[in-house]
């Protein structure tokens, strides 16, 4: 029996409209794909370019017609480290703020190969504390900021938090990692195996080379670049990380929950059975309306903290 042989039904058909292989040809073609524009009534969005030695853009989404600072979700897109916009999320704030009474505030980080690492933790990081420097004219309250990320995001958002607890800040109420994508080695056996869908093992290993370059297969590479390396997890803000049973993050992920717990940092952690990676593709899908529940009351609770 494959891995595919135990993908919820529910999934099947979106996994086989829109699986693709990433490499350099379908980085091109990912890349040319469009976003949607937003249409909600219900969120302002407005949209700030974050100076410095290179402008980082970000998007902030607040609801409509809600007064006084509110609690804020600091997001980073997915993609591999090589594909995604900001503008990608605007249909997840034009759900959350309004329903959570929250802040979004999406960040535009450099892609790589283009731009390897550093490029897109210290954009992140930029808009991070820009974030903090202008929450009054923003209407966030600066004590409840969170951050989080899906896949690629999700990693990028473990690594953002490990940044702040190195630099002294910005303070980081929460973090919220969707499958993050957290370990460059590619030792553990979830992500060697070779029939994972929608991110497969070799998609894995482009979007690692692309965004470490030189540095890929280095022994010394940067917890700031691939947190699964972190031994010392002492310190970080309370932590949902959430995955899929047929991700090939799955063990990454969990270990990385499990360190956590075990450091002392209040932890929450899902694993959906039968789910494979970016299955919230399919928003009806039972796993994918579970997931989301799950989330939204861990994000209910520290948002009321």
């Amino acid at each position: 029996m494959s891995t595919r042989d135990l993908l919820d039904p529910q999934l099947a058909a979106t996994v086989a409209s829109i699986e693709v292989s990433l490499d350099a040809e379908g980085l091109a073609r990912l890349r040319r794909s469009r976003v949607a524009p937003s249409t909600s009534d219900r969120v302002a969005r407005h949209d700030h370019v974050v100076p410095g030695d290179v402008e980082v853009p970000v998007r902030v989404h607040r609801p409509i017609d809600v007064e006084g600072p509110l609690p804020a979700l600091f997001w980073i897109h997915g993609g591999g480290y090589v594909v995604g916009t900001h503008l990608n999320d605007d249909p997840m704030f034009e759900d959350l703020c309004p329903r959570l009474g929250i802040v979004g505030v999406t960040v535009g980080y450099r892609l790589a190969p283009e731009v390897a690492y550093p490029g897109a933790i210290e954009d992140c990081y930029l808009a991070l504390r820009w974030t903090v420097d202008h929450a009054t004219e923003l209407g966030v309250r600066p004590d409840r900021i969170g951050i989080g990320g899906v896949s690629a995001g999700g990693g990028l958002a473990a690594a953002l938090a490990l940044m702040a607890r190195e630099r002294g800040g910005p303070g980081v109420a929460f973090q919220l990692l969707d499958s993050p994508m957290l370990d460059d080695r590619q030792i553990t056996p979830s992500s060697q195996q070779d029939d994972m869908p929608m991110w497969s093992r070799e998609s894995n290993r482009f979007g690692w080379q692309s965004y470490l370059g030189a540095r890929y297969g280095d022994d010394d590479v940067p917890v700031t670049a691939a947190p699964a390396r972190a031994t010392d997890l002492t310190g970080l803000p309370p932590t949902f990380v959430s995955v899929g049973g047929l991700d090939g993050f799955v063990d990454e992920d969990v270990d990385y929950a499990m360190r956590l717990n075990r450091t002392g940092v209040p932890t929450e952690l899902h694993v959906y059975p039968g789910a494979c990676h970016g299955y919230r593709a399919a928003p009806k899908a039972d796993v994918t309306r579970q997931s989301q529940r799950d989330r939204d009351d861990w994000l209910r609770r520290q948002l009321s903290d």
